[in-house]
């Protein structure tokens, strides 16, 4: 039990002996107590003057006077201040507290909570390489699976490849007008490099197409649908749906090369997946279910025979669901895996870890599900989250202006290469363990930058701010991790001394030991707002006590057996915390720097 729950405790059954009245944990709040103020946690009592027709100094000076008296292992003094009781707690509940726990890393699991949640994340388009902006959207996908698993969810990660659509044929399309039957291997390109090159080539070929039309007196609207190169785009589409063998051999072949390349990003960067769905599947069940929604006056035909929802009544407006020809949008196959998902998975909640800019599209897909009588429809969740950006701006897959998610981890890892060299503590390092720390603090450094942000917040990533021994970095939370263990390298806690509980613990001592303590409630908000930037930022914090802690006070050559003790278990937690921290967001931490 955390000592908030500890504290709420012991508040409702002291109101209920004091005032013979019944409380619960919600009706009043325990914060930590303000650094200006003495104390360490405070108990918030104006929710509680009305019901019990007290003052609150009177409240504070009697509750708190019965808490110190009853509870004297746990409260060791009280003040009040304007409708505040805060509470010093006892040096020997948090010498308890650091006894218990200093071994386990994996302090702060939850019991197995029953509930199951399905994270969507990655969801590429088979027609491109990953991308920056693919990287912020595996990273909290996977963070966020993690920390759920931790708070006792039962998670099944998941990735849509949208191998299908428009924008799939564009690259088909392009690699026959130009590849002369190029491939991945006679060219030596990686498979979803090789396939993105030809994608960006139709977006050349297409507007030198609509120029040559303009120039030749046809608007620019029409110009833009009778383009050659997209008009056989639009037909490749069409051949696809209907089943056209060669159409359907050279998309396999291109998206098996697509997919080779993204197995080894995946690879690099320590992603993985419970299960794969494919658009291509998905899609068909989302037609199904359109023309279900048809038969039940849900969706509508217009005159083209597209068929469309209204949401007008919702606010909204009217979205289409499938196009004149029959061939499918984005939202068909969002249906048809929403079922999917839940037919699989009887799930609790489904997160779709997705831009902002798709705000709009999850809207309605939860309405439309809903409309159709979907049980899929309440468990849907987004989580919704700011784009990456670079210094120079916005990037743009058509006009090749992405940063190239392989290009970005490569130069990662020769900045932190760079970085750790200039510093001159790895001579001793041989090389295939230097390229293993140059891996872990380049692709940490990564991580931790964009995770460091709350996902609602857009970001601008600078690769030379990411790798910073001193700064709000992963480098500088690995480093503390690395400097708990060259202490515990030259010596181990005690497991069988008895640690004297009743000597006063100094200030920074006493800090570590409470940052500390509240990494299970860490995890249990980062789990709660679906925000992995909780644990990197409380990662970060414990870093900065640790290094002060350090900095200031001898553990090997402590002042007695009793404080040495003391601090190599604080070592051996911070450490161990650390690293479950870290790894929850999918950072390693070296043993030494």
């Amino acid at each position: 039990m955390s000592v908030t729950s500890t504290i709420q405790s012991a508040v409702i059954a002291a109101l209920e002996q004091l005032y013979n009245q019944a409380f619960s944990a919600k009706d009043f709040q325990i914060n930590q107590t303000k650094p200006e103020f003495e104390g360490d946690y405070t108990v918030v009592l104006f929710s509680l003057l009305k019901p019990l027709k007290q003052s609150p100094d009177a409240l504070g000076k009697t509750l708190g006077a019965y808490l110190t008296e009853t509870h004297p292992s746990l409260f060791s003094a009280f003040n009040v201040i304007k409708g505040f009781l805060n509470l010093n707690i006892a040096g020997s509940y948090w010498g308890a507290v650091l006894n218990d726990n200093y071994q386990d890393g994996m302090y702060g699991r939850k019991e197995k909570k029953g509930k199951t949640i399905v994270v969507e994340y990655a969801s590429p388009n088979t027609n491109k390489p990953l991308h920056l902006g693919h990287l912020r959207n595996i990273f909290l996908g996977w963070s966020i699976s993690e920390i759920l698993k931790a708070d006792g969810y039962d998670v099944v990660k998941t990735c849509i490849a949208n191998d299908r659509g428009i924008h799939i044929c564009k690259s088909m399309v392009a690699w026959q007008k130009f590849a002369n039957g190029a491939t991945p291997e006679s060219t030596g390109a990686k498979g979803d490099h090789f396939v993105g090159d030809y994608y960006v080539l139709f977006g050349t070929e297409y507007k030198k197409e609509i120029q040559e039309l303009t120039a030749k007196g046809m608007p620019e609207a029409e110009a833009e649908k009778e383009a050659p190169i997209m008009k056989a785009a639009q037909q490749m589409l069409v051949d696809w749906e209907a089943g056209k063998p060669e159409v359907i051999a050279l998309w396999k072949k291109m998206n098996s090369w697509v997919y080779a390349g993204f197995d080894i990003t995946y690879k690099r960067i320590g992603s993985d997946f419970d299960k794969m769905f494919y658009e291509s599947d998905t899609y068909l069940l989302g037609k199904k279910l359109v023309e279900e929604g048809l038969q039940k006056g849900v969706f509508f035909k217009k005159e083209d025979n597209s068929v469309w929802v209204d949401l007008t009544a919702d606010g909204l407006d009217e979205k289409i669901v499938q196009r004149k020809d029959g061939t499918a949008v984005y939202i068909t196959q969002d249906i048809g895996l929403a079922v999917e998902k839940y037919e699989a998975y009887r799930y609790d909640q489904s997160i779709y870890v997705v831009g902002d800019e798709q705000n709009y599209h999850f809207k309605v897909l939860q309405l439309i599900c809903r409309k159709l009588g979907l049980p899929s429809s309440e468990g849907i969740y987004h989580l919704s989250y700011g784009m990456v950006e670079l210094p120079s701006g916005r990037m743009k897959t058509r006009e090749g202006t992405v940063v190239d998610a392989d290009d970005m981890i490569d130069e990662m890892i020769k900045v932190a290469a760079q970085k750790t060299e200039e510093l001159g503590k790895v001579k001793d390092f041989t090389p295939d363990e230097l390229d293993k720390l140059y891996n872990t603090i380049g692709l940490g450094a990564l991580k931790f930058f964009i995770l460091r942000v709350d996902p609602r917040k857009r970001m601008i990533f600078n690769p030379e701010e990411s790798i910073d021994f001193h700064g709000f970095t992963a480098s500088f939370v690995q480093f503390s991790h690395a400097r708990a263990k060259a202490i515990l390298r030259n010596e181990q806690p005690d497991q069988h001394f008895s640690l004297q509980h009743n000597e006063a613990l100094l200030p920074l001592e006493k800090e570590l030991i409470i940052l500390l303590e509240r990494y299970p409630a860490i995890i249990q908000q980062a789990a709660y707002e679906h925000n992995p930037s909780v644990i990197v930022n409380y990662c970060y914090e414990l870093a900065k006590a640790f290094n002060s802690f350090v900095t200031e006070h001898r553990v090997l050559k402590a002042e007695t057996e009793n404080k040495k003790q003391l601090r190599l278990r604080i070592c051996q937690m911070t450490a161990n915390v650390i690293a479950s921290g870290m790894a929850l967001a999918g950072i390693e931490v070296p043993e030494r720097m």
